[in-house]
């Protein structure tokens, strides 16, 4: 009975909040409606339909199978890895099997050059023998031979203190960074999103922008809210200009980034890099920092670079190679040489630092063996569809990105997204609909890299947005420029998938305020599994972004956080372990449902207006004169 009353509770509400009428104290609020969305006609809802997906999503699920495969047996898929390309060959078996047509994978590029780890060790032999929790970083090259030795901790608070170890590094084993401050977690890793926080989402303004922790986010650091329209930084961009492998990460400046130096302007992040440079300088075996995450959980991204490949050379600017560089990447063909570093638990890397400072010097055992592969630098997208039938040539797509970090297997981030839209894709072909839209599910890799592989499709076939450069002083800056391909017109929607484990809560209209009178109907049917919310903020940092960048209609659903921002967003414990069966079915289900009615709309889900209200024209046309409108 009392699942009974919860269900009929949660489905009210739902209703109430997606509307933006609702407290949690049962208080009706009114959320500022458009008028023109308020006068909206109610959008149609096939509800057989919807009853079929539901019955063949929950009851007939082939999701965690598909997920298990992708991380226990193919394990992480790091973009550019033999792993990740067998990996994807096996994905597009799947969706053969499923029955989808036109399955293939289409190459993108050049991305550059891809690493697999074989094999490494990190051990204290002496004064007695204990194992590290480590993991080397991607992109690490491997040790020459197996270093061994006393750690060099370099202990400096300014740039004259680091001096007295100019001379020191090379060959040496450095600890880098500070020992970092441990705190008991009085509160739960794991959540689920409030009815107070999804009523602050219903009610956001337009533009205003998910708050989120950065991955390893410490004990009693804020979840959730929404950041007012027009403040920065809030949900994380993927390839922005900070650390190497940093895509998608929120965080504060001065707070660690992903591949180790502290992101943001401040003295700490600029000693931090001077002491990466020195470490380079001077030619360091291995450089060892502290994770963030505790209890044995490490987050690791990508290898440090060099603030500049020749130590002789002037700086370009200020940045240059430091955790707000846009120079050479680790993956790059030409990139500079790079040190090996590992990132350690930070209770062993603080355990290390005391016996340091107590005079006991630990005697340190370190082995890594890592293989470039740059013979194709190339990669790939996964592409399987659904053909359409009177409207076939216009096209709904769905898509998670398919590539992942090397120390866990990349379960939450994102398997689950995977996962979710092959089943949502098998559920649809199994209760054999015929949507008149063609529907097109995308896998896409290079996305933790900085969107790379979204951003390729999405310049292959519907266009790219040019900012022209400033002019000289006293010149006024062009507009941009949005040159779109034929296939710009024929595209729907796209919706994503890329926030962890978490069970669908509703959807980001990304501004987009014409489409929520539809996707409030689209929600209708699953108020009882939590889902109703409709939110004006945006969300950042994955591959919807590709597509709205460029004035297409790009969503990615609100996700309940369970413990993607404090375990396993990026780190050794983003693994099946961390999934919620449940969670995933539910989303399966919703996702199949949305993709099959934008589907069979009349018209297209509408358009936003692009910020910067671009010159649109044809492909081509500045080349051969063609008209722009």
């Amino acid at each position: 009975m009392q699942n009974i009353r919860s269900g009929v509770r949660n489905a009210f509400l739902g209703l109430l909040v997606s509307n933006g009428l609702c407290a949690t104290d049962g208080s009706l609020w009114a959320q500022n409606v458009p008028a023109s969305t308020a006068s909206a006609s109610i959008e149609p809802l096939q509800t057989e339909i919807v009853d079929k997906i539901k019955q063949e999503g929950m009851e007939r699920s082939k999701v965690m199978e598909t997920i298990s495969y992708l991380t226990d047996v193919s394990g992480p898929r790091l973009t550019g890895s033999p792993e990740t390309r067998l990996a994807g060959e096996w994905t597009k078996k799947r969706l053969e099997e499923y029955g989808l047509e036109n399955a293939h994978l289409e190459a993108w590029g050049p991305f550059g050059r891809g690493w697999s780890l074989q094999s490494y060790r990190a051990n204290v032999v002496a004064p007695n023998f204990f194992s590290l929790i480590a993991y080397p970083k991607a992109w690490t090259p491997s040790t020459p031979t197996t270093v061994r030795g006393a750690p060099i901790y370099l202990d400096a608070n300014t740039p004259e203190e680091l001096e007295k170890y100019r001379g020191k590094l090379g060959r040496a084993i450095v600890l880098i960074s500070p020992p970092r401050e441990l705190k008991p977690w009085f509160d739960p890793p794991g959540a689920r999103q409030t009815d107070s926080e999804l009523l602050n989402l219903a009610n956001a303004e337009v533009g205003g922008a998910r708050r989120r922790r950065a991955p390893g986010a410490e004990p009693g650091t804020p979840a959730g809210g929404v950041s007012p329209a027009g403040t920065a930084g809030s949900a994380g961009t993927a390839g922005s200009a900070g650390t190497a492998g940093s895509a998608g990460t929120a965080g504060s400046a001065g707070t660690p980034g992903p591949s180790g130096p502290a992101r943001g302007a401040g003295p700490a992040s600029s000693l931090t890099t001077d002491k990466w440079q020195l470490a380079y300088d001077e030619g360091a075996a291995v450089v060892l920092e502290p994770g963030r995450g505790d209890g044995g959980t490490v987050f690791v991204a990508s290898a440090t670079m060099p603030r500049r490949a020749d130590p002789g050379r002037e700086l370009r600017s200020p940045g240059e190679g430091g955790p707000m560089s846009r120079g050479a990447r680790p993956w790059t063909v030409d990139s500079p040489p790079i040190l090996p570093q590992m990132v350690l638990a930070a209770e062993h890397y603080n355990r290390l630092v005391r016996m340091v400072q107590k005079g006991v010097t630990p005697e340190l055992e370190i082995d890594i063996e890592s293989t470039y592969h740059d013979a194709e630098t190339n990669c790939f997208n996964i592409i399987a569809d659904i053909p359409g039938t009177d409207l076939k040539d216009e096209v709904v797509m769905i898509g998670a990105h398919f590539d992942s970090w090397h120390s866990g297997t990349g379960a939450t981030d994102n398997a689950i997204g995977c996962g979710v839209m092959i089943e949502a894709m098998r559920i649809l072909k199994t209760i054999g609909v015929s949507p008149r839209r063609t529907i097109r599910v995308a896998l896409w890799t290079g996305e933790e890299q900085g969107l790379l592989g979204s951003r390729a499709y999405v310049s292959e076939h519907f266009g790219t947005l040019q900012t022209p450069p400033r002019g000289g002083q006293g010149e006024s800056r062009p507009g941009p420029v949005l040159e779109y391909k034929p296939e710009y017109e024929k595209l729907s929607t796209y919706f994503n998938l890329d926030n962890g484990a978490g069970k669908i809560r509703g959807i980001y209209l990304q501004g987009n305020e014409a489409a929520r009178p539809i996707f409030r109907s689209w929600l209708t049917p699953f108020g009882d599994y939590g889902a109703s919310t409709v939110t004006s903020a945006n969300t950042g940092g994955t591959d919807h972004q590709s597509f709205t960048g460029i004035g297409l209609p790009g969503f990615q659903f609100i996700q309940d956080p369970i413990e993607y921002d404090t375990r396993t967003h990026h780190s050794s414990m983003d693994v099946y372990e961390r999934l919620i069966e449940d969670d995933a079915k539910q989303a399966s289900v919703i996702i199949a449902s949305f993709a099959y009615h934008a589907a069979m709309r009349d018209e297209k889900i509408p358009r936003r207006v692009l910020e910067g209200n671009p010159t649109m024209q044809p492909m081509g046309a500045a080349s051969s004169g063609g008209d722009a409108k």
